[in-house]
């Protein structure tokens, strides 16, 4: 194989299915245009123009046509060709999404790769032969527009996965079954946490169950917020023009944002939070004496995602962000970055969050001068360094106005997903001129920090219900306590005894319905409801409730009382 790229070797594998993925469609399926067939990360797809739509059946046919070139141990040979030569092979074919591929490679050659008689545009990266790939799944069939965009075709997108082994297969799977059940999208609908409407695209609903959570979340963010001292500001949904040409998200980010126009004057709607912050800042003259300034923002932002991108809550286009932005002098900077990193720790360990942290450094494209940038990278790796925390260095992966520490969470099922960020910004303090009186009474320029610990909150609560399965500890759950009759005999009494929870501060709900009490109980367990208090006769006569934990767990019969005692005990732990 003339494929000297240093590739990994489950990107060569997962690489070679792709092409075998192509190869058999267009067997099975005559007629198919070819997009393209990237590796992801759990696997690969290969976007199809397909004159009929797939079925899942048409997966399992692929599958045994894929073996078949699989057992021929077909070799895979690259070669560079011209472009013209390119052009040809691809119009005789009738390939219009590669003559475009081939109209934006520069040169005058591209390359092909070949196993069997199948041909491919494709830079390289495979199997010696089609025999290496011996454990393979065809997972899933979904619609993408060409290139992501909606002004172009709709083409089909077949996902598959491919390992070394078959354990490893079989153990990916597993995962990927246990992570289809914990969809927070089928959860939160099941728990009735939020909707979406195509009346708002990518914008969620809030439900008054999964506002309760998303603001049970702030409260407790704001909780750390005032111990660590930070203040809390609200800046302006939408802004004139001319403050995002300063801030230079107008010439680097206008694509991804909303416009309206009213008196002759443009306005956007906030894709950041920052350069609103800047101006709070801005106000005023500071002094070194009020450094570090640790000023919070839970904001509401506004981003123009396509609509073949949008995925549940992971991925909106109107979400809340905890953002914090961190004034300080050169000489606080570790010290600022040290205890960012320790909020942040606090935070995910109360979730049970384990992760790991990647520092960033100077990408090639990138404003600031080399001392600039000396002193930005040694400042936050002198911090980690000094918490002895371990950390992964990205080389030249740093935003352009500075270098960064990105949080990556390890869910319940294993699963890595980036969240947190601290980054130096060398870019907003010159742009909005921000400064601080130092000892000698001049100014200097500011050093800032951007710092997330939730980021956006909806994205966050879309781990959360993964993470826990929709099973959250009790300080988190949006109903605590449901009381559950087993005839109208008990009306008055489950009705006190919710009167007692609620005046003791949990949230509590009641079923009276005179379903059978079975009923009820298999549905609070479905809505996952920690605590679920039965009252029957025997209930109300001794003045007690026969309790039943999330879980099928059986607790007896206790005094509401020491109830309430133990459930406050968990919501004050946060367990």
């Amino acid at each position: 194989m003339s494929d000297d790229k240093n590739y990994e070797p489950l990107y060569r594998l997962r690489h070679s299915a792709s092409h075998i993925l192509a190869q058999s469609v267009l067997d099975l399926f005559p007629g198919t245009k070819l997009a393209i067939g990237p590796v992801i990360a759990d696997g690969f797809y290969y976007d199809f123009d397909c004159p009929r739509t797939f079925q899942d059946e048409d997966l399992a046919r692929l599958e045994k046509r894929m073996q078949e070139i699989v057992d021929a141990r077909e070799e895979f040979r690259q070669t560079s060709v011209a472009k013209d030569e390119a052009r040809r092979f691809f119009q005789e074919r009738q390939e219009p999404y590669k003559l475009e591929i081939i109209d934006g490679i520069p040169g005058d050659t591209v390359n092909y790769v070949q196993n069997g008689k199948f041909i491919d545009l494709c830079e390289g990266g495979h199997v010696a032969n089609s025999s290496e790939v011996k454990a393979f799944k065809l997972t899933s069939v979904a619609g993408a527009y060409w290139r992501g965009n909606e002004n172009n075709p709709m083409l089909q997108r077949i996902y598959g996965t491919a390992f070394p082994s078959a354990k490893e297969l079989e153990e990916h799977l597993k995962r990927r079954e246990e992570a289809l059940k914990r969809d927070h999208r089928k959860l939160g609908k099941q728990l009735d946490l939020f909707s979406f409407h195509q009346e708002g695209p990518g914008l969620p609903f809030w439900k008054p169950k999964g506002l309760l959570l998303k603001n049970l979340l702030i409260a407790f963010m704001r909780e750390k917020l005032a111990a660590y001292g930070y203040v809390e500001i609200e800046t302006p949904t939408i802004l004139r023009e001319e403050l995002w040409k300063i801030s230079g998200h107008w010439d680097n980010y206008r694509e991804n944002m909303f416009f309206l126009e009213r008196e002759k004057e443009v306005y956007a709607l906030k894709p950041m939070n920052c350069p609103g912050g800047m101006l709070v800042y801005q106000e005023e003259k500071h002094s070194y004496r009020e450094l570090p300034l640790k000023v919070a923002e839970f904001g509401k932002v506004h981003r123009y995602e396509r609509s073949g991108v949008l995925a549940g809550l992971f991925r909106v286009r109107g979400f809340t962000q905890d953002d914090a932005h961190i004034f300080t002098t050169p000489e606080g900077l570790k010290a600022s970055v040290i205890e960012a990193v320790q909020f942040t720790d606090e935070v995910y360990k109360t979730f049970g969050f384990d992760y790991h942290m990647e520092l960033s450094t100077r990408p090639p494209k990138s404003i600031g001068s080399d001392h600039q940038w000396e002193m930005a990278t040694s400042g936050l790796k002198s911090a980690l360094d000094e918490l002895k925390l371990p950390y992964k260095v990205n080389e030249a992966d740093g935003a352009f106005y500075g270098p960064k520490i990105d949080f990556h969470l390890k869910d319940a099922i294993g699963r890595t997903l980036q969240c947190g960020t601290i980054q130096l910004d060398m870019n907003l303090p010159e742009r909005f001129d921000l400064n601080y009186v130092g000892e000698d009474g001049r100014d200097h320029r500011v050093v800032m920090l951007h710092r997330a610990i939730l980021g956006s909150l909806e994205r966050f609560i879309g781990i959360l219900i993964e993470h826990y399965a929709a099973v959250f500890p009790v300080w988190l759950a949006p109903v605590q306590v449901r009381v559950a009759t087993i005839s109208e005999r008990q009306e008055a009494f489950a009705e006190k005894i919710v009167a007692q929870l609620k005046q003791a501060g949990l949230r509590v709900d009641q079923d009276l319905r005179s379903e059978k009490i079975g009923y009820k109980i298999r549905e609070a367990e479905m809505l996952k409801v920690p605590y679920i208090f039965v009252v029957g006769d025997k209930e109300t006569e001794s003045g007690q409730v026969a309790v039943r934990m999330r879980g099928r767990q059986d607790l007896g019969v206790q005094d509401p009382g020491v109830m309430i005692t133990r459930i406050q005990d968990e919501i004050a732990r946060k367990i």
